[in-house]
């Protein structure tokens, strides 16, 4: 009998039987913390999640965009960062480091805020990183445009 209580009946020679009574109280216990411990992190997951949405329009909505004030597209590789305005492209911004390797934004927020200045009613931003970039750098440019208030946020692949 697997996995049975014991019947008190010795085993050949006068043995100890091997099926023994296994206590599942502990078993449960360890699944019932586990449970719980993924039902409260799954409540952070959602807020750290970034909210940015593609950039794929429709033909409709690009014929209502070109009446509208012009796009503004952030690329961004790994050397430099270039706003551009509809077709002008403002000066780029050369990508230096602070000493923890963390990339400085306040040239790309001081852009940011003139560029906001001159179209406050602006909400779109488009940005187009390389395949060089980190992630990390796109979460903190991310960052930089939301803190400027620029709410809408999306990314597209990179196109030279």
């Amino acid at each position: 009998m697997a996995g049975g209580m014991d019947l008190g009946q010795g085993g050949k020679g006068g043995k100890k039987p091997l099926d023994t009574a296994i206590n599942l109280v502990p078993f449960i216990d360890l699944m019932a913390v586990t449970i719980s411990f993924l039902i409260m992190t799954a409540v952070w997951t959602q807020l750290g999640r970034l909210q940015v949405s593609s950039a794929g329009n429709s033909a409709a909505e690009q014929k209502d965009d070109e009446n509208k004030t012009p796009p503004l597209t952030l690329m961004l590789t790994a050397t430099d960062m270039k706003l551009s305005v509809g077709p002008t492209v403002m000066d780029p911004i050369p990508i230096t480091r602070d000493p923890k390797g963390a990339i400085e934004l306040t040239k790309l927020e001081t852009q940011l805020k003139d560029v906001k200045a001159r179209i406050p009613d602006e909400q779109q931003l488009t940005v187009q990183p390389t395949d060089e970039v980190k992630y990390d750098d796109i979460v903190r440019v991310i960052d930089v445009i939301k803190g400027v208030n620029i709410d809408g946020v999306s990314l597209s692949p990179f196109s030279s």
